[in-house]
């Protein structure tokens, strides 16, 4: 893990963790350097406080447990602003953000969102889909794998949830394997828990991960420290 008083250069932040705002990170990235932006920012929609107030919600199997991630009550309260979005687009060729349907207003047009359909066979109020926004010129694509909720999820043997909004492994391994080749640089600059980086490393991507948390930074390093899956 690094700090952001040790990233100088571009080459200082391949394949680290970085604990900082990621708003100083990209900024010290030079234009067009990264391949892939993969990531997942917060979608502004209060997820502590909507826990909290609504009734239909406590009932859910991970409503007990939310507490264990120790998040606070603020860190979902608002979108990144503008220029997290200027900077990502300066910084990189390409790029996957989920939650697009949150930031529209710092978005184009795009005829390939990805949709990712997790709700499996699950009967909880939780939203069925995902979306991803993408500026590839491709068409829209599906990806379907059951992962539910703050803690109720299908696929513990593969990827135990350490985040309240982490991603499943798999899914980012879909997006690498379709919009990515070997030794790209992908950046993840909202990493939580560190699932970019990880599946980065099992499919050969070089990664850059920035998280502001330090605890799950810590969280990310050890999962970098698994064997490859593959």
């Amino acid at each position: 893990m690094k700090t952001l008083d040790e990233i100088t250069k571009l080459d200082d932040m391949i394949n680290q963790v970085i604990c900082g705002d990621s708003l100083e990170v990209l900024k010290k990235i030079p234009d067009n350097s990264v391949d892939l932006v993969l990531t997942d920012p917060p979608y502004g929609i209060g997820m502590d406080k909507l826990f909290a107030e609504r009734e239909d919600f406590k009932k859910e199997k991970g409503f007990k447990s939310r507490k264990k991630y120790e998040m606070g009550d603020e860190w979902d309260n608002k979108i990144p602003s503008k220029e997290y979005f200027d900077e990502i687009f300066r910084v990189s060729k390409n790029q996957i953000i989920w939650g697009g349907n949150y930031f529209v207003e710092n978005l184009t047009n795009s005829s390939c969102w990805l949709v990712w359909y997790k709700k499996g066979n699950d009967k909880s109020n939780f939203a069925d889909c995902e979306l991803a926004w993408t500026s590839f010129k491709t068409a829209v694509k599906f990806f379907e794998y059951p992962w539910i909720g703050v803690d109720y999820i299908n696929q513990k043997k593969y990827d135990e949830k350490s985040h309240p909004t982490q991603k499943p492994r798999a899914l980012m391994r879909w997006c690498l394997e379709k919009y990515s080749q070997p030794n790209d640089l992908v950046l993840d600059c909202f990493l939580g828990s560190g699932t970019t980086a990880r599946a980065c490393k099992d499919l050969g991507r070089r990664f850059i991960g920035v998280e502001i948390s330090e605890k799950y930074c810590e969280i990310a390093e050890e999962r970098l420290k698994q064997e490859v899956l593959f």
